[in-house]
């Protein structure tokens, strides 16, 4: 076959532009109120099957879901970005309508750079913050154990990771980081002059809720108190914080008792309604409450902000706190973007390099398919007493005949459009010079 038509033929133009694409698509803190957020966040749970799911409808070759409070997002290699839209809509029941002005879908190179400031902590409402990059990593894992993440959002990931370590270790972007649970505290400092006599809840024993008592803790309040669905799990926080463990659903008869409210649970539906704050309000008897949902969905039903002397805030409301103090780190941005840039065209080379490995293995396998049949060729002259020398020049001048074929050929029947643009090629390929 000739050179010029080893490129025009079906398979090998197939083993051409083998090139995993990659894509995400979803939507964040910055497109979607927490209200559209909530409706499409995967629980642990839910997230095994929904790739299990994915992976039947085979938008893509590859996928892995992250989702937190602030963003759901999908990425994917080797598929089509339309498909993978359609069935992010089917899996959550939304309209196309609905979805369409709030969700993102990002091409190849812009969907590896927003990887990659995701796990730097530049695409989050906290700027440096790092608990997405432990987020990122369970996504990964969660892909992995789903079997639907192949070698390269593999690979993307690794980089990601790396590329945050590169940006935390030689930028200041996580400088003087203001946590969303430093802003909890502040938000009930509004409304309460000191913490210290504040009995304080927090319904959740996870990471968030964590940070969130590390922080509330350093004020001293008169009592925390933590609430969990698992009580073991409720009593290791509050053994930490010297404080007490309840069970979640003691909460009715004893939710009266509290100043500051702090939820961060896993449920999918809220576990504080209106009707049972009304009844904590009349049992306060008209003190104020400030209660904090940080989950996503929300635990704490969005019309129980209408009571009076209840001051309700969710994880949107503590955008404006967590940008105080950002100018500061904004200084440093510009060289995380500088560093990432960088990686991101390095990526691409590797994709790109990735893409061209069947056809170097189609050409190696050529070669050696040439290189076999000259050697056997070659013994069998020798079995029959043949001339070694005479045979070793048949055999280099055999194989320089066949690797040659294919490249003269092509120049010798290249049109007049295409023949400069041969020689340019060949002469590349080869290390000619003119």
């Amino acid at each position: 076959m000739r050179a010029v038509d080893i490129l025009a033929c079906p398979l090998s133009a197939a083993i051409y532009n083998h090139t995993m694409q990659v894509f995400a698509l979803g939507l964040n803190h910055t497109t979607a109120p927490i209200a559209m957020r909530e409706r499409v966040a995967f629980t642990a749970d839910s997230l095994g099957p929904a790739l299990s799911e994915l992976w039947r409808s085979r938008p893509a070759e590859e996928a892995a879901i992250l989702s937190t409070c602030n963003r759901t997002e999908l990425y994917l290699a080797g598929g089509d970005p339309h498909k993978a839209r359609e069935w992010f809509a089917r899996f959550h029941a939304l309209p196309q309508q609905e979805l369409a002005p709030h969700i993102y879908t990002l091409p190849q190179g812009d969907a590896i750079r927003h990887a990659f400031r995701v796990a730097s902590g530049l695409d989050s409402m906290v700027l440096g913050e790092t608990q997405i990059l432990g987020q990122m990593k369970d996504a990964v894992r969660t892909a992995e154990a789903a079997g639907t993440l192949g070698t390269t959002l593999h690979k993307l990931f690794q980089r990601s990771f790396a590329v945050a370590k590169e940006v935390r270790t030689n930028t200041k972007v996580g400088a003087n980081i203001v946590s969303m649970a430093a802003a909890s505290v502040k938000l009930a400092l509004r409304i309460f002059p000191s913490m210290q006599e504040c009995r304080v809840l927090l319904i959740g024993a996870g990471e968030m809720m964590e940070l969130v008592a590390t922080h509330l803790a350093a004020q001293k309040p008169k009592s925390i108190t933590v609430a969990n669905r698992t009580l073991e799990r409720a009593q290791i926080l509050a053994r930490r914080l010297s404080g007490e463990a309840i069970e979640l659903r003691t909460l009715p008869d004893v939710l009266h008792q509290f100043d500051v409210v702090v939820s961060c649970t896993a449920s999918t539906l809220p576990i504080l309604g209106k009707g049972t704050m009304e009844r904590v309000v009349k049992k306060r008897r008209h003190q104020p409450v400030v209660m904090v949902d940080l989950a996503v969905p929300r635990d704490i039903e969005p019309e129980v902000a209408t009571l009076d002397d209840v001051f309700l805030y969710t994880i949107d409301d503590l955008a404006s706190i967590v940008k105080n103090g950002v100018e500061e780190r904004q200084s440093a941005v510009t060289q995380a973007e500088a560093i990432i840039e960088v990686q991101v065209s390095q990526f691409l080379h590797w994709i790109q390099a990735r893409g061209a490995v069947p056809l170097i293995r189609g050409l190696r396998e050529r070669a050696e398919d040439a290189r076999r049949h000259e050697v056997e060729r070659a013994m069998k002259g020798l079995a029959k007493g043949d001339d070694p020398a005479a045979v070793l020049q048949q055999l280099s001048q055999a194989l320089t005949n066949k690797l040659m074929h294919a490249p003269t050929q092509a120049l010798s029947d290249a049109t007049t459009a295409d023949s400069q643009k041969i020689q340019e090629l060949i002469a590349r390929i080869y290390s000619l010079r003119s």
